[in-house]
C-alpha cells in the first residue's frame, strides 16, 4: 500500500472511529453496513470513486475483504452506494433547511448560502459531485450515470426555485432559469476551485458578492437584456 493510501486509510480509520461513538439504533447489519459506507465516503472524499479498494475499506473497518464485499455484491455497487450517500449527507445539509424558507428569492439564496458553507467544509476532502464528475465525464456506465442522476435531481431543485422567484415577482418574467442556474453553478465550481486548489483567501466571499451581482441582473425592476 502506497505511503498515500496509508496516510488516507489512517485519517479515514480515526473519522470512523470518531463518528461511531455513542452511534446506537439500526440492527448490527445496518450499522455495518453504514459503518463501511461512511469510510467510504470518507476514502472517495481524498482518493475520489475510482479510488475506492475492497481491501482499503477492510483496513479501516477492521473487517475482512469478503465481509466487506458481502455488504454490496460488487465493486460498482459500492460506488454507486457511496454516491448516494453523499447525495443524502448532501440533501441533509442543503436542500432540506433551505426549502423551509420562503419561496422565490429567499429560498434561493439558503440553497446558495448553504451550498457555499458545504464546500467551505469540504475543503480538505472535496466534494463528490465535483470530483466524480472528473472522474466520470467521459466513462459511460452506471456510476455515471447515478452520479448524473444525483447532480440533475439538485439541477432540478435549483431550477424549481429560480421559477418560483419569478412566478412571485422577485426576478424578471423573461428571467432564463436556465441560464442563470447555469451561472449560479459555475460561480460554485469557481469557488471550489480556488478555496480547495489555490487555498485563496476571500473566495467565499467573492462568491457570495458574485452571486448577488447574478440575482441583481435578474432581479424585477432591471433592464432587459437585448435581443
Amino acid at each position: 500500500m502506497s505511503e498515500m493510501l496509508q496516510h488516507d486509510v489512517k485519517h479515514t480509520a480515526e473519522a470512523v472511529r470518531e463518528r461511531g461513538r455513542g452511534h446506537h439504533g439500526p440492527a448490527k447489519g445496518q450499522q455495518t453496513r453504514a459503518t463501511i459506507l461512511d469510510a467510504a465516503l470518507n476514502l472517495a472524499s481524498q482518493m475520489g470513486i475510482e479510488g475506492l479498494s475492497i481491501g482499503a475499506l477492510a483496513e479501516v473497518t477492521g473487517m475482512s475483504k469478503s465481509g466487506v464485499f458481502a455488504h454490496f455484491g460488487s465493486r460498482e455497487e459500492l460506488q454507486i452506494s457511496v454516491i448516494r450517500e453523499y447525495h443524502e449527507r448532501f440533501s441533509a445539509e442543503v436542500f432540506l433547511p433551505a426549502i423551509r424558507e420562503s419561496r422565490g428569492l429567499p429560498r434561493l439564496r439558503a440553497m446558495f448560502e448553504r451550498w457555499v458553507a458545504m464546500v467551505a467544509t469540504e475543503l480538505d476532502s472535496g466534494c463528490i459531485y465535483i470530483s466524480g464528475a472528473v472522474e466520470f465525464d467521459d466513462r459511460p456506465g452506471p456510476v455515471r450515470d447515478a452520479l448524473a442522476g444525483m447532480v440533475l435531481t439538485w439541477h432540478a431543485a435549483l431550477e424549481r426555485a429560480i421559477r418560483m422567484a419569478i412566478a412571485m415577482g422577485h426576478l424578471r418574467a423573461d428571467t432564463d432559469p436556465m441560464q442563470m442556474l447555469f451561472e449560479i453553478h459555475g460561480l460554485i465550481l469557481s469557488l471550489h476551485h480556488d478555496a480547495r486548489f489555490l487555498r485563496s483567501k476571500g473566495a467565499e466571499d467573492r462568491a457570495r458578492t458574485a452571486f448577488e451581482r447574478v440575482v441583481q441582473f435578474y432581479a424585477q425592476g432591471a433592464p432587459s437584456s437585448p435581443h
